[in-house]
């Protein structure tokens, strides 16, 4: 796992289901598209909503709120774009290849499956399948970051059973377990000794505990916690000019807690508000030792061979982050709601540890939707989001020189949901 490690280190990752990657849509390296209903909103009240399954996500006490059985799919097409732009590099690019590495973001899909099923009028049980953190970055291979990062991949697949429990008619308790598999792929240039890539995976487990009060008759507050994940990382590490440098590897890594608490209110039949607060304990990622588990030949000063030795080092030094998001639902018929939503999301990542793995920085997100009904089992829901991101600045040290300059980056996703009562 240690390909994963030094990659979500020092990228912090691609993720998706079934072998679809996307570049991260949220701080850090979290997939922020966990439902097709909340795009349109921005994800705003999430822990309060219960629109439809994808609750068993968000916050499992909603699962009462649910009625009979539903299942919900959804697809998320995302376009990222991290373009690098070169102010005073003395690093050069190879010649014939793009200097500033040409765009590293690529097109991606993004499933998400969610099923609930109210067993009772108190108890409900539920499934959420999703990938919750991910990024994908490739540059050209002799762009002028060549030796920081060419390819950062990583692929998250989390397993999310829950059930919950409907305490009063204006209180409902729920909880979970999370099983979540990562893997990830990571290449960079090492000169003489060709191209590196590091491979590793990994599964970890967590759980997830919500809560969700009816304060009023029309409004409600969700609260929901998500636990870290600690992995232990194994896997390789290759030369593709320098065979006997290749050898196993080890790093340990925690994806972060997160906690949300959301507010919606019908303020009329037509009209619905919603906000919603979102921590992420991004701060515990300071620091990932990529660490030799098997004894290989030494590469030079910076590639130790010996069993035990520290083959590379990523800084992160993160900091927590907060999200914030407000929305509105207009009603237009019974059959056709309209959806709207802004957001403001912080990076963990600072001007001076950050790397052309993850051009992070803050994101303003402006969206809308639109839900239709085409039977009383029925539900189709359409998102549409735009990320403005704030420019990223880069100030890194590389065995050829300097990589300074800024990031230009956005994002556009288009999110597709059908759910299915019966």
């Amino acid at each position: 796992m240690r390909m994963f490690s030094r990659k979500i280190a020092s990228v912090a990752v691609a993720a998706a289901i079934g072998g679809m990657a996307t570049g991260a849509v949220a701080g850090g390296f979290a997939i922020g598209t966990q439902s097709g209903s909340g795009t349109g909103n921005a994800f705003a009240g999430g822990a309060a909503a219960a629109d439809d399954a994808s609750v068993a996500w968000f916050n499992p006490a909603a699962m009462t709120l649910i009625p009979g059985k539903q299942v919900a799919g959804a697809l998320h097409v995302v376009d990222p774009s991290f373009k690098f732009q070169n102010t005073t590099s003395t690093a050069t690019g190879v010649a014939g290849a793009n200097a500033d590495g040409g765009d590293g973001g690529d097109l991606a899909l993004i499933p998400n499956g969610f099923f609930t099923w109210a067993l009772n009028p108190k108890w409900s049980i539920g499934l959420a399948l999703n990938a919750p953190f991910g990024l994908t970055t490739e540059y050209d291979p002799g762009w002028r970051g060549r030796f920081t990062a060419i390819k950062s991949e990583v692929k998250a697949v989390n397993i999310n059973p829950s059930v919950a429990y409907k305490v009063s008619d204006t209180v409902s308790i729920g909880g979970g377990l999370n099983v979540q598999k990562i893997d990830a792929e990571l290449t960079a240039s090492a000169g003489p000794a060709g191209t590196t890539k590091l491979e590793a995976d990994d599964m970890g487990f967590g759980f997830n505990v919500g809560a969700l009060f009816q304060v009023t008759p029309s409004t409600r507050i969700g609260a929901h916690y998500r636990s870290k994940i600690k992995y232990e990382l194994e896997g390789t590490i290759a030369f593709s000019a320098a065979a006997p440098g290749n050898g196993d590897v080890r790093a340990d890594l925690d994806v972060p807690a997160s906690f949300s608490v959301s507010a919606l209110s019908a303020l009329n039949p037509q009209w619905e508000v919603m906000a919603e607060i979102t921590w992420t304990g991004w701060g515990d990622l300071k620091r990932l030792d990529v660490i030799r588990t098997t004894t290989a030949a030494t590469l030079g000063a910076t590639l130790p061979g010996a069993a035990g030795s520290t083959i590379t080092s990523l800084v992160f030094n993160w900091d927590d982050t907060w999200r914030y998001s407000i929305g509105a639902n207009y009603k237009l018929s019974p059959q056709t709601k309209l959806r709207f939503g802004v957001a403001f999301d912080e990076t963990p990542t600072n001007d001076v540890d950050r790397t052309a793995r993850l051009p992070d920085q803050d994101r303003k997100w402006v969206a809308l939707g639109i839900q239709w009904k085409p039977s009383k089992t029925g539900i189709l829901d359409v998102g549409y989001a735009h990320e403005f991101i704030k420019d990223a600045n880069i100030n890194n040290v590389s065995p050829i020189g300097t990589v300074v300059g800024k990031f230009e980056s956005k994002v556009d996703i288009l999110s597709v949901q059908y759910s299915m009562s019966f």
